[in-house]
């Protein structure tokens, strides 16, 4: 990514603010998704121990053979789906949403309404 583009300026500013305030512990770790333009990337994370707990994407091998999910919002729902059930499955009820300097829009809502779908509640 090119720190010359104003765009990609504006979200590192973003995300700099919402970290600010965003702790992840280990009552309540923090869900992070980032979003490129053809993938999406989410994982929950402790912070207080500096470790990823779980992480689902729509990279993960066996992701590309279903034909349900060439749209990119059904991907984006079911990687929510994912990190929430593996999540419920290491005894992880509760997180904070953490957008990553996204627009909670689109893609990014789409992990947020899949995962509470599963169970994980923030």
């Amino acid at each position: 990514m090119s720190t010359t583009n104003p765009r990609a300026l504006a979200r590192i500013k973003r995300k700099a603010r919402i970290r600010k305030r965003l702790k992840g512990t280990t009552e309540r770790p923090r869900l992070c998704v980032f979003r490129s333009a053809r993938h999406i990337y989410a994982q929950v994370i402790d912070d207080r121990a500096g470790a990823t707990i779980v992480t689902a994407s729509s990279v993960e091998s066996g992701f590309k053979e279903k034909p349900q999910f060439e749209s990119k919002m059904a991907a984006a729902t079911f990687v929510g789906q994912m990190v929430a059930q593996r999540a419920l499955e290491r005894g992880v009820k509760k997180v904070v949403f953490d957008r990553n300097g996204f627009l909670y829009h689109g893609r990014i809502k789409a992990v947020s309404d899949g995962a509470r779908e599963a169970g994980l509640e923030f």
